[in-house]
């Protein structure tokens, strides 16, 4: 079974989630690159003071200095028998950084999982989202509703809509992908492993862990 993985695809395609799942299915590390920017941050390492600078000025983390935290990751004793990176490359150069990366760490054996899903479909699980102001549960009007329209069955708090989960701004965000993220495909060719990321979490679970144990 390959376990040196990429989770590949679009803004609400269910990586994060099938991570988590996998992850503990298979007993490797689920690598988000959001939650090692923080973990960088609150550490208060070098890294992490540089990161905090880029944000408190409202820029873009520079590739180089991502790249760097995620080889600190990677460095440590629990990614040997594999792990799940979600959330990176996102871009061409990105995609050439961490081949050189892997290459360094002598990673050879390695599958991108591309979560593919059409665009309607993201944007019905997007900007379908309510999130309770109070507990913080998360619905779909769509797949998951609340009992009561615009209330959380739980606390009875308000749900309310997240300002870039509205349908015309999810649009905007897949138009980048295409663009910017989605070239990073070709780039691995071989290496894909293309999954189509509708139904069930379950099934969807099932679908990835077969791919990978060919």
């Amino acid at each position: 079974m390959i376990s040196f993985l990429i989770f590949f695809g679009p803004p609400g395609s269910g990586k994060g989630t099938q991570g988590k799942m996998i992850s503990r299915e298979l007993g490797i590390p689920h690598i988000a690159t959001g939650d090692i920017m923080r973990e960088a941050v609150a550490s208060e390492t070098e890294l992490g003071r540089k990161v905090k600078d880029y944000i408190g000025r409202g820029l873009l983390v520079p590739d180089d200095v991502v790249i760097k935290i995620i080889e600190e990751r990677l460095s440590k004793d629990d990614v040997k028998q594999g792990f799940i990176l979600d959330g990176f490359p996102r871009t061409l150069e990105q995609a050439e950084s961490l081949d050189r990366l892997f290459a360094k760490l002598g990673i050879k054996d390695f599958r991108v999982i591309y979560f593919d899903v059409p665009d309607d479909e993201i944007v019905k699980r997007v900007s379908g989202r309510r999130t309770c102001i109070k507990c913080g549960k998360v619905y779909n009007i769509f797949f998951n509703p609340p009992r009561v329209q615009s209330k959380c069955d739980d606390c009875k708090a308000d749900l309310q809509v997240r300002e870039d989960d509205s349908e015309e701004k999810v649009r905007k965000r897949l138009d980048v992908y295409r663009n910017s993220t989605l070239p990073v495909i070709d780039f691995y060719k071989e290496r894909v492993i293309k999954i189509s990321a509708v139904g069930d979490i379950e099934s969807i679970k099932k679908k990835i862990i077969q791919s990978i144990s060919k």
